[in-house]
């Protein structure tokens, strides 16, 4: 039997309600609704009363109740005895400016619960390397953005972001509410440094190489290119722009895609836990 199914069940009972469960568990309402259903469809039986104030167990679900509760504490028995057996475990983390904020704090509070005994180290990466570290081995699994160079390296999606152009408060496309590439011919681009991936630099340059603007490391430094110079920066949208500054989407940019990435050979347990709740937490 599915112990993650079990979990959720049990979390269901004790909050009386799959919407308060729900929140507990860091997931959305109708993922949760469903594994509730998908264990009653494998046990043959109803296990809750549902109703418009909650849910309530049946006398089977009184009963697996009971039964999940004791499983699962041996389940976090073993898994505690089975990683002090194996020693003090790490896990390095890779992050690049704003995707450790954007993935949340919903996948920090499971990987945690899941492994509490894991020392998490994090490692953040300027714009030259968009996979942290990876390639070098400096981090086991990365919260970045694509497109970049992925050779050898496994992604999985976890969401997309419409992309803006970030201008001056004054610039006179600021007061558009979109702009398309071709509004930004004429304009300054920031550059990466020499030796940043192609692909990704492409990308943050919409589409094409330019070279005629500053280079820039960080997301701090395009801001101030943009707020000093008057060159053109691009975004994903959503994010808060220091006083000056603001961000039009750009409609023909395609969308920024927020991925955890991990080397294809790395066969360690804790890198494939993480992708597995990163995928699981931030599944449509």
């Amino acid at each position: 039997m599915d112990l993650r199914l079990l979990r959720y069940f049990v979390a269901v009972v004790e909050e009386r309600h799959i919407g308060r469960a729900a929140v507990r568990l860091h997931m959305t309402q109708p993922p949760l609704s469903r594994a509730v259903k998908q264990l009653e469809t494998e046990l043959g039986t109803l296990l809750l009363h549902r109703s418009a104030a909650g849910v309530t167990p049946t006398a089977a679900g009184a009963a697996l109740y009971d039964e999940a509760r004791t499983l699962l504490a041996q389940a976090d028995q073993l898994r505690v005895r089975v990683a002090a057996a194996g020693g003090p475990a790490t896990i390095t983390i890779g992050t690049l400016a704003d995707s450790a904020e954007q993935a949340g704090t919903r996948l920090a509070a499971a990987f945690h619960e899941r492994h509490p005994g894991v020392d998490v180290r994090i490692r953040e990466a300027g714009f030259t390397d968009p996979t942290t570290g990876l390639r070098a081995g400096l981090v086991e699994v990365a919260l970045t953005r694509a497109p970049f160079d992925d050779a050898g390296i496994s992604t999985v999606v976890l969401r997309t972001d419409p992309v803006g152009v970030v201008l001056r408060a004054d610039d006179p496309l600021a007061r558009r509410d979109a702009v398309r590439l071709g509004d930004l011919a004429d304009r300054r681009w920031f550059r990466l440094p020499d030796g940043t991936d192609p692909i990704w630099h492409t990308y943050w340059n919409g589409g094409e190489l330019r070279g005629d603007g500053p280079v820039v490391r960080t997301v701090h430094e395009c801001m101030q290119a943009v707020l000093w110079s008057g060159t053109v920066g691009l975004m994903p949208l959503g994010h808060t722009l220091p006083d000056g500054l603001t961000a039009v989407p750009l409609l023909d940019m395609p969308p920024s895609r927020l991925v955890v990435a991990w080397n294809e050979a790395d066969t360690s347990p804790l890198v494939r836990s993480f992708v597995q709740l990163a995928a699981t937490l931030y599944r449509p």
